[in-house]
């Protein structure tokens, strides 16, 4: 089970012919958990508009290992339709690895709807989920994320989630606001979330002098 929650996104095995699309369509509604699984699995690398609606009905399926390949799936094939089944499933799955795929779905659908959805991921889920949910809020593109990624990136105890709050801020490319979190965490204990960060702020345009009065100078 570990090996296929934690592929980001899953990836299929290299084969000499093309997948059965319609083989694939009908295994989707298969009364085979195995058959849905795997059928829901190839769409988190095949994009078919086809596929949507059987994938949010598997947003409910019995099976976590069928949620979360599903929830993949309508990351890979994104549409609006698929938004509001996607937060509901967030919000009441006990699964943290599906609530993990859920979040990367709602960042690839950058639909408006999920930004409260993801600020809770972001403030109160598990460290798997808030990774997820603070690059989601980047995709999304909405200013309104500045706030809480700031207080995640100065106050997450989770290296790896104020490392993606770091890139969050610098996707959304917020200067006025952005800037001066990010500038408050170049001390941060972890080097790589230093890392990070100098980055974030050179997509801000804010290059980074060693030897500099001030370090950082805007191009």
């Amino acid at each position: 089970m570990d090996e296929l929650i934690e592929a980001e996104p899953y990836a299929l095995e290299v084969v000499d012919s093309p997948p059965d699309i319609e083989q694939l369509l009908s295994d989707l509604i298969s009364g085979d958990v195995t058959r849905r699984m795997l059928a829901a699995r190839a769409f988190s690398e095949i994009q078919d508009e086809r596929s949507v609606p059987a994938l949010i009905d598997l947003l409910a399926d019995d099976c976590p290992l069928v949620r979360v390949s599903a929830a993949y799936a309508l990351g890979r094939n994104p549409c609006p339709a698929a938004v509001e089944p996607l937060i509901a499933t967030l919000l009441q799955d006990w699964n943290g690895y599906v609530r993990k795929g859920l979040v990367w779905a709602l960042g690839n659908c950058q639909d408006a709807r999920a930004f409260d959805s993801l600020v809770d991921a972001l403030v109160t889920d598990i460290p798997a989920v808030q990774l997820w949910a603070a690059s989601a809020l980047g995709q999304l593109g909405d200013p309104r994320a500045v706030a809480p990624l700031a207080t995640a990136l100065k106050a997450d105890p989770v290296a790896v989630v104020r490392s993606n709050c770091a890139w969050a801020l610098g996707k959304l490319g917020d200067k006025e606001a952005g800037v001066p979190a990010l500038l408050s965490a170049l001390d941060d204990d972890d080097l790589s979330v230093q890392q990070d960060v100098r980055e974030a702020l050179n997509t801000l345009g804010y290059h980074y002098e060693t030897d500099a009065a001030d370090p950082f100078e805007i191009a």
